[in-house]
């Protein structure tokens, strides 16, 4: 055997990036932070997002708002499930990553990165559907149609579950895309590698660029100047303690957010239509109905 073979090779260490605007920035501050599995192992070193990593998310987000908002419902589904399937083929990275991150056996590890990937073709199905659910024909009084449809909020900063790396980013995240609306996410303080890693997926998912985003770092540091940004039209607490809660709410009223606060959440449950409807708002039309002949009837 050869002296070459025998050297033994160094492992090639992956470096974990941001996503932003469908590219892979690193913090624009330099920083970065230890990450470690459930039983203190180093396991990677993550970008510390700082405000201004923050703020260019938002423009990325929204520029990217228009496109996706104004794609069609069926579309939007399609990309969905593309996600679903980009997913399907990187299951074990995925099961590594969530083992570690939430100290879990392979086994549970796997079943939770299966109902990840089982809730991203669970919303691509709502997609075309929900407005049928929410909107509808108005009875009124007069020669009118009366006429409500949803549409998307507009920018969304979600701040991703802090134990559910994986299954509740997935959770929170899907709903809030599949009917029109652009995030920007802050993942797990603590287990944030999941959901660098998902930003992969996405950006070889036919997913346009700006529509997710996803930062890492400190939550308090990225979410205090997304809460107070006036072109960030609502916030998913979903991964904040009650005091960060209240103190970002109270921030987030500046500009009349909508705001969903943190409240508990089993993701392992089939999810309902709440979080679809959370970041909806309904535009009513009148329309006059006119009327044929002098009999007066309408049409």
């Amino acid at each position: 055997m050869s002296e070459k073979s025998e050297q033994q090779r160094l492992s090639v260490l992956k470096t974990y990036k941001l996503y932003v605007g469908g590219k892979f920035p690193r913090s624009e501050s330099g920083r970065v932070y230890e990450v470690t599995d459930s039983k203190g192992k180093w396991l990677a070193n993550a970008p510390r997002s700082s405000r201004k990593d923050a703020r260019d998310a938002v423009v990325a987000a929204r520029k990217a708002f228009g496109g996706w908002s104004g794609a069609t419902a069926y579309n939007r589904g399609q990309i969905l499930y593309r996600i679903a399937e980009m997913l399907e083929g990187r299951k074990d990275q995925f099961t590594r990553e969530v083992a570690d991150a939430e100290g879990l056996s392979k086994t549970k590890a796997a079943a939770v990165v299966d109902a990840a990937i089982d809730r991203w073709v669970w919303y691509a199905g709502w997609t075309d559907k929900i407005a049928q659910v929410v909107g509808g024909a108005n009875p009124v009084a007069g020669p009118y149609f009366n006429l409500s449809s949803p549409e998307p909020t507009g920018v969304v900063t979600v701040l991703a579950p802090q134990d559910s790396s994986f299954l509740g980013l997935v959770s929170v995240v899907a709903p809030a895309i599949a009917t029109g609306n652009t995030v920007i996410v802050i993942a797990s303080e603590k287990s944030p590698l999941p959901a660098l890693s998902l930003g992969e997926v996405l950006a070889t998912s036919d997913l346009p660029g700006g529509v997710v985003n996803i930062l890492s770092g400190a939550t308090a540091e990225i979410a205090t100047p997304l809460a107070a940004h006036q072109d960030v039209n609502a916030i998913d607490l979903a991964g904040a303690d009650d005091v960060l809660a209240k103190d970002l709410e109270i921030a987030a009223a500046d500009n009349l957010k909508r705001v969903v606060r943190p409240q508990p959440v089993d993701y392992t449950e089939t999810p309902g239509i709440d979080r679809l409807t959370a970041f909806l708002e309904t535009k009513t039309v009148w329309h006059p109905t006119g009327s044929l002949g002098a009999g007066g009837s309408s049409y």
